[in-house]
């Protein structure tokens, strides 16, 4: 598919479906702070979509809205709407049963529902993924948000109760920590975030939200129901650009925890700014270069369908995404020609196109990237070897096979984040052990093979240097139930349903001496329900 016929697919504004268009461009003047939406009048930051509208005057990208710049100062303003609302775990947010914050996510989760068309549309534009895949994505946040409540209530039964050792009455409870900064990815900007922002409130916490760069407008449908659902302060929003705005947050010292989707390299450097870093929690997703394996002994049909998913899903912008594919020598031209005729056959397009596989990339500096791992991969001995693989086009860019892959291309170490497939030649399997050994990076790795005996030896290889092992099947995240977490730079903390609860919170113990005279205390403020945290009530 050369430029010329890339170019044929975006479309002119007639021709975008009427269901799926935006009447107008969303001009979001407000944001949400100490429980009120907030009037902006200074300075605004234009959002333009990854889909490029044919006009007379060639291809120009369609402007869907725009979203406040603020600066410094109102940063610190929402920062202290969230301190003031925590009141050192004093606030009626923190000290609130369970059951009633529960309440509260039930009343939001419900408002959110209502909100699903204009967030699905907003996905769509915004970051250009597909209309099925933001569909998933919204249904998948909901699904999350009552699996993390079905979670809670299983954990504050098992805390219900009261523990009797060595003469010490103790009962063990979660409380929060503090006051949490939330920064969500692009990619899944709606379902990761939520992934930290929910259990974060959940569990007592309050929040600086601040939506990522590409994903903003997609948060603003959901602000009211943020505000009408939780107390003052509890979750407040954040708008500008990072680096103006976040390092006076985390120098401030009042940041408690620190969660963010993304870079390493931004992980560090904030932590870096933090006064008292040994006080600060951080739950962090950050790089990933999962490898796949294909043995000798692998089902090919099945090795090369779920490289391909694992490969090429969402344009291959995902953490999880398969991102350097080693293949046994004996396997690698079979492997190699099923794989370049599946990605010559998947569907380019645009989001509301059906089967659509193929979309427009949010980074508007991303096909050059792609196009330089390309060259560079050639420089050094690759080919491409799917017929139209880096042709571009504006933000469309068709996927690209290269192989034979070394250390010596920038696509063997760098995180490419785009539809590029790196394929590694190998006959020796500590080449494969080897890479996974000395990368910076420990999500995943997927193992394809039949071997029993290889397959557990490669297990135990892999198992102490990346925290999920996949068996002929593409790396994932799901399900949720599952710990989502990594190694070396790719993760800091546990994020699943359970997982994510834990790492919002921490274990906090009453206790007292078994006297008569302290049970009676203890039964007393039990019987007459005096306490929040020191109860035996029972969520059903």
């Amino acid at each position: 598919m050369q430029s010329s016929e890339l170019e044929k697919l975006f479309p002119k504004e007639g021709e975008i479906p009427k269901e799926y268009d935006l009447v107008k461009p969303i001009e979001q003047r407000e944001y949400l702070v100490n429980g009120e939406m907030r009037q902006w009048k200074g300075k605004t930051q234009d959002v333009w979509s990854p889909i490029y509208i044919k006009s007379e005057k060639g291809f120009e990208p369609k402007r869907i809205g725009s979203y406040p710049i603020t600066d410094a100062t109102d940063a610190m303003e929402v920062l202290y709407a969230g301190v003031k609302a925590y009141s050192n775990g004093r606030g009626e947010w923190p000290s609130m049963s369970v059951d009633k914050r529960i309440e509260c996510v039930e009343k939001f989760t419900q408002k959110m529902i209502l909100k699903r068309d204009e967030v699905v549309k907003l996905l769509m534009w915004e970051i250009g993924k597909s209309l099925t895949d933001s569909q998933k994505e919204f249904d998948r946040t909901v699904q999350y948000i009552y699996d993390t409540i079905g979670a809670l209530k299983d954990i504050d039964r098992n805390s219900s109760t009261f523990l009797i050792e060595e003469g010490i009455i103790g009962q063990v409870r979660r409380s929060p920590l503090g006051v949490v900064l939330c920064m969500g990815p692009f990619n899944y900007p709606l379902n990761e975030t939520f992934t930290t922002l929910i259990p974060a409130l959940i569990m007592g916490n309050t929040v600086l939200f601040k939506p990522p760069k590409h994903g903003t407008l997609l948060h603003y449908p959901l602000l009211e129901a943020f505000r009408e659902s939780f107390p003052a302060g509890v979750i407040n929003t954040l708008y500008g650009r990072g680096n103006s705005i976040i390092p006076q947050l985390m120098e401030s010292g009042k940041i408690d925890v620190l969660t963010l989707i993304g870079s390493s390299k931004v992980a560090d450097k904030l932590k870096k700014m933090h006064p008292k870093v040994n006080r600060l929690r951080a739950i962090l997703g950050l790089d990933a270069k999962n490898a796949a394996i294909v043995t000798e002994s692998a089902q090919l049909d099945n090795a090369i369908n779920e490289c391909l998913l694992g490969s090429l899903s969402f344009n291959g912008q995902r953490c999880t995404a398969i991102k350097i594919i080693f293949v046994h020598s004996s396997l690698a031209e079979a492997f190699n020609k099923g794989l370049a005729e599946k990605i010559e056959a998947i569907k380019v397009g645009m989001v509301w196109d059906s089967g659509v596989q193929i979309t427009p990339l949010p980074e508007p500096n991303k096909p050059a990237y792609l196009k330089e791992l390309i060259e560079d991969a050639k420089l050094h001995g690759a080919k491409v070897l799917n017929k139209h693989g880096g042709e571009n086009a504006k933000s469309l860019f068709f996927p690209a096979l290269l192989y034979p892959v070394n250390k010596k291309m920038k696509v063997w170490s760098e995180e490419q984040f785009g539809p590029v497939v790196p394929v590694v030649p190998f006959d020796d399997i500590n080449v494969p052990i080897d890479y996974i050994h000395e990368s910076s990076h420990g999500q995943q790795v997927a193992i394809f093979g039949t071997d029993p005996n290889q397959i557990s030896a490669l297990i135990d290889e892999t198992v102490n240097q990346v925290s999920r092992v996949n068996i002929n099947a593409q790396c994932q995240r799901g399900p949720d139930s599952f710990p989502f977490t990594g190694r070396k730079d790719s993760a800091e903390g546990t994020l699943s349903v359970t997982a994510a609860l834990r790492s919002f919170s921490i274990r906090t113990v009453v206790a007292t001496k078994a006297t008569q005279a302290n049970k009676d205390i203890v039964n007393q403020i039990v019987e007459n329900q005096q306490s929040n945290f020191l109860s035996t009530r029972f969520i059903l």
